[in-house]
């Protein structure tokens, strides 16, 4: 696998744009349109909440019969608790993107983003979105990754290739986060692009797996969206043999550099969270099980204090254990080892007579790397989020202005 230029346009048939239509207050894009010149298998995987945005809810709708062909993405309002209007705007912003582009509404991914509660200006959508299609290109991945920011402070974007069979696939994503990240399917959104040829059941379990070790192992701040969406799109022109069992050769190098992709954007997603001054990532070994591993890690990286005593380069390793020890996870404390980069902070669950400046420095890297052994088991994860500054009180307490 080799990493290559481009994102989302990077595959093979694949077209993007992004627009600005005055939806935000300061003259940036916010209308994004993704567009594969054949029908894709597609697949995608959505936030948890219970409150939820229309868009959610009627993408998993148009994604049932796991086929899409493009994409649509305003930023700058999450059309979120709208009532009917933000359904029915959701459904007229897929019906401009059909029409736009000749194809049927229902294979059309909406997505939205922004501050909740706020009807959107259908007539600025609409203008957007007809901008973007009338100027669609295979070199404006890029354009579409600016168009879905909201408060991130850099796109997010990413393209590999690997070799099946002789045959060329390429893998491109886009993804937008930088606060209310803390993922359970992260505000987030990611797309990805592949033209891999594979079959809804493959595209499906490489997808969900994916997520679930990248975006899923993610925190900012512990608020898990009502618009997080991730949606892959796989239109089959690389030509390779069809990729129909998930225990094949060709499956597994797939979806391995399916993975690399998803953790890249979501390590991104941390290391730009809201006011962070650093990536923090979280490292559980020796567990029972590798969902006890996974629990434990995110609810490390979830810890404020923890997060706090980081931007304050403060080897506070009993907040780590603390953040450890009300995961939900039982396990001994008297067995856990717990250390800063390469400096032990505790053993078997007691404190160490460490040396403080060195412990400052590991602090001072970026990421922060804490890894915390249980000394119970084989299993292991890996999460990642970052510290809390005065910047994100500061962001947070003015977001609609």
């Amino acid at each position: 696998m080799k990493k290559i230029s481009g994102s989302v346009t990077a595959p093979r048939g694949f077209l993007a744009q992004g627009v600005c239509a005055d939806l935000k207050k300061s003259d940036k894009k916010d209308i994004a349109l993704i567009y594969s010149e054949v029908p894709c298998t597609a697949a995608g995987t959505f936030t948890t909440n219970v409150v939820r945005a229309s868009c959610v809810d009627i993408t998993r709708q148009h994604l049932a019969n796991g086929r899409a062909q493009a994409i649509v993405v305003n930023s700058g309002n999450a059309n979120a608790c709208t009532g009917e209007q933000g359904w029915n705007d959701t459904l007229q912003m897929a019906q401009i993107t059909a029409q736009s582009l000749d194809l049927d509404p229902h294979d059309v991914v909406v997505a939205s983003t922004g501050v909740i509660g706020v009807n959107m200006c259908m007539e600025k959508i609409e203008k957007g979105i007809r901008q973007a299609a009338a100027n669609l290109s295979p070199e404006d991945g890029h354009k579409a990754a600016q168009a879905i920011m909201t408060t991130d402070l850099v796109s997010k974007e990413i393209a590999v290739e690997i070799e099946l069979q002789g045959k060329t696939v390429r893998i491109g994503a886009i993804a937008k986060g930088s606060g209310m990240i803390h993922p359970n399917m992260a505000t987030m959104l990611a797309f990805f692009t592949t033209d891999a040829c594979l079959d809804n059941i493959c595209l499906e379990k490489a997808f969900k797996q994916a997520v679930n070790q990248s975006f899923n192992m993610i925190s900012v701040d512990r608020d898990t969206s009502t618009n997080d969406m991730a949606v892959i799109l796989a239109n089959g022109l690389a030509g390779n043999p069809v990729i129909n069992d998930v225990n094949s050769d060709d499956y597994k190098l797939f979806q391995e550099a399916l993975q690399t992709v998803a953790v890249t954007l979501a390590k991104m997603i941390a290391r730009d969270g809201e006011g962070a001054t650093c990536m923090i990532e979280v490292q559980v070994k020796g567990a029972s099980t590798q969902e006890n591993a996974r629990q434990i890690a995110r609810s490390i990286t979830g810890s404020n204090l923890t997060k706090a005593a980081v931007f304050g380069k403060d080897a506070n390793w009993g907040r780590i254990l603390a953040a450890a020890g009300y995961s939900g996870v039982e396990f001994d404390p008297q067995r856990v080892d717990i250390y800063l980069g390469e400096e032990k902070m505790a053993e078997n669950g007691m404190g160490l007579a460490f040396d403080e400046e060195r412990a400052r420095r590991e602090l001072e890297k970026d990421p922060v790397v804490i890894t915390v052994d249980l000394k119970s088991g084989s299993q292991s994860a890996v999460a990642w989020g970052c510290d809390l500054s005065y910047d994100y009180v500061k962001i947070n307490a003015s977001y609609r202005s």
